[in-house]
């Protein structure tokens, strides 16, 4: 065998730089490019929720609203005629703040998708005491928020819900399914 010998490379080997930073601020372009996109997605979020929620709101107010989202306490009321005119009364009640789905309930009560609204200018006048069958009670412990009292009614033409306390009722839609079955399992 032939001794081996070393070969020279005839090219240069180009001398390292010490890594840091690409020239031309392109990292600062990419940070300010991540943030602006950043913020439309959070505005185009806020705005999609906006919309999803805008009839409720209006129908329930912002007290109620934040009432069914996030009070602590949830009972479910079986609700008969009291002793006047227009007054109900609660003669079973039940926790059901621990409920399997209430989370999935929660957010269908809040979203406009799933009632009926285009009847919402014709039910102002009030059902008889006898229509009312069941009661969603959401309880917060602070004093201002106090309690809200969703009347259901399954009976009446596809049926209907009212906040106790305030004019109106809409229409279940295609919540109202869903709402039995829900107060069926949570007994």
């Amino acid at each position: 065998m032939p001794p081996s010998r070393r070969v020279d490379s005839p090219l240069p080997l180009p001398a390292s730089r010490p890594a840091g930073p690409p020239s031309g601020g392109s990292g600062s372009v990419l940070v300010l490019g991540l943030l602006l996109l950043g913020l439309g997605a959070a505005v185009t979020g806020i705005w999609f929720q906006w919309g999803q929620t805008r009839r409720c709101l209006e129908f329930y107010g912002p007290r109620v609203a934040r009432l069914i989202a996030e009070a602590p306490r949830v009972e479910l009321w079986t609700l008969e005629p009291g002793s006047g005119p227009r007054r109900l009364r609660a003669v079973g009640r039940q926790d059901v703040s621990q409920a399997p789905g209430l989370v999935h309930l929660r957010r269908g009560l809040v979203e406009d998708a799933n009632f009926r609204w285009e009847e919402v200018g014709n039910r102002t006048t009030p059902l008889p005491s006898a229509a009312w069958e069941r009661a969603l009670v959401f309880t917060a412990p602070e004093a201002e928020a106090g309690a809200a009292v969703l009347a259901i009614d399954f009976a009446e033409g596809g049926g209907a819900l009212t906040v106790v306390g305030q004019p109106g009722r809409i229409g279940l839609g295609r919540l109202e399914r869903g709402l039995q079955k829900w107060l069926e399992t949570a007994r």
